[in-house]
């Protein structure tokens, strides 16, 4: 398969769908490309790159206008042009998510488990908190306590800062003592791997059309590239919502979140080049082009180094 068939592919594929989720995929685009390239883009530019998925500028601007009024975006007017930029709400939150996305998996455990106490909370505070701390991987182990094995203990100040409960939130340390088998049940049920690990597994066969398109190219078509890095991310991202991220120790022996990162890591590595030349020329700022990535880009995934390099097979 060519390396536009297989783009091709996978954007048909995501036209397909019942109902076109605009507004993720813009935050998508947001995340991987524009934040960290300063973090703002003409409008205009951004309803010209979004047309190529099949949304409509109608849709742009509503979702746009959404994510503004949920205070991730802010709107500046230069003349006649709109330009888009995260708010510090929506970088600190768009930082704390590129540290869980483009991450390494977790390595190994100690045996502690960290652990939220709710009782000391308000209901409509309980509910953020289970919605908030379940982008970082807390499982509900009863009606007043959230547990993980392995969290990152500077995200969760984050967030508890954020939501104004740092003072509230009993944070615990624990480790089990006995009954090793139903500690791995219940985790098994609190995070609903089954269901996990089935989506990482269609995201497997979704991708690796395009990893072996992609694979040994020297010259790669740049607006196929930027496709298939978005919706790699897109997809990769809402299992990434879902998924805990618990030490191998807790998982099925079958987990297929290996493979899923091991191929989003390698062929990410093989179209980000390409696809940031496709950003250059058409993406605009109030100064002209997107301004060079930062630094931290290169580090995404352990390191942009083509897997050929790092001795990967390009096909897994």
């Amino acid at each position: 398969m060519s390396v536009q068939a297989a783009s091709q592919r996978l954007v048909n594929e995501f036209r397909s769908r019942p109902t076109l989720r605009a507004g993720s995929l813009i935050t998508t685009v947001f995340g991987d490309a524009i934040a960290p390239r300063g973090g703002t883009v003409w409008l205009g530019s951004l309803i010209n790159v979004m047309a190529e998925f099949g949304v409509s500028e109608r849709l742009v601007r509503t979702s746009v206008y959404r994510l503004a009024k949920d205070g991730w975006l802010r709107s500046d007017q230069v003349g006649r042009r709109s330009y888009y930029s995260l708010t510090d709400e929506g970088r600190e939150r768009f930082e704390q998510a590129t540290h869980r996305i483009y991450g390494e998996p977790v390595g190994g455990w100690d045996g502690e488990w960290c652990l939220l106490l709710l009782a000391g909370l308000g209901t409509p505070e309980k509910d953020r908190v289970r919605k908030e701390c379940g982008w970082l991987g807390f499982g509900s182990m009863s009606a007043n306590v959230l547990a993980h094995p392995s969290p990152d203990l500077a995200e969760l100040d984050v967030t508890m800062r954020r939501l104004g409960v740092a003072d509230r939130l009993v944070v615990m340390s624990g480790r089990t003592i006995k009954s090793e088998t139903a500690m791995r049940e219940l985790t098994h049920g609190c995070w609903n791997l089954d269901d996990i690990d089935a989506r990482y597994e269609d995201f497997l066969r979704r991708f690796r059309p395009a990893i072996r398109a992609f694979g040994g190219k020297t010259q790669v078509d740049e607006k196929s590239a930027f496709l298939v890095r978005t919706l790699l991310i897109q997809e990769y991202r809402k299992i990434l919502l879902r998924d805990p991220w618990l030490p191998t120790e807790l998982l099925p022996a079958s987990w297929q979140g290996a493979a899923a990162y091991q191929l989003c890591r390698n062929l990410y590595a093989l179209v980000h080049v390409a696809a940031d030349a496709y950003l250059d020329q058409t993406m605009e700022t109030a100064d002209g082009p997107l301004p060079p990535a930062n630094p931290s880009f290169q580090q995404r995934f352990g390191g942009l180094v083509p897997p050929q390099q790092k001795g990967y097979a390009v096909n897994e």
